[in-house]
């Protein structure tokens, strides 16, 4: 699998806190990390949210309340959430969910700095997308 380097650290421990919403991952190098739920679904490395290329990204919002209703495994190198908000479609390799871990501060500094300058709010409602059979409709 690409992106997925051997000697790379794996998972050893993952759990699921509901209530206070993050990922607990513990890793083979002795790190552990607690991602919120809302960080890895704003993230999410699906085309749905990271689009098709640099600059095609979709700006998440109104996810802090999200949560986990399933977390399947992917072969020996990923995991596969499914969001209270029905988003099932990031696989989260092992790296990248270290990589969330990590940089946990910087990614967070950077959403809030894309929802600024793009003058929307965290908790804000994503815009409806356009409905296909014409029934859509939008609260403003």
């Amino acid at each position: 699998m690409a992106g997925l380097q051997s000697g790379a650290p794996t998972p050893t421990n993952i759990t699921v806190h509901e209530q206070s919403r993050l990922l607990e991952v513990s890793f083979t190098d002795g790190a552990t990390f607690r991602i919120p739920f809302e960080l890895m679904r704003v993230y999410s490395p699906s085309a749905e949210v990271q689009g098709h290329g640099r600059g095609q990204e979709v700006l998440q919002t109104g996810k802090r309340e999200v949560s986990l209703t399933a977390l399947e495994p992917v072969g020996n190198y990923a995991v596969q959430p499914t969001f209270s908000d029905g988003h099932d479609s990031g696989i989260f390799s092992w790296d990248y969910l270290y990589h969330l871990g990590a940089q946990q501060e910087k990614l967070w500094a950077d959403y809030l700095a894309r929802l600024a300058a793009a003058g929307r709010d965290r908790d804000e409602a994503m815009p409806a997308r356009p409905a296909k059979h014409g029934h859509g409709h939008r609260h403003g």
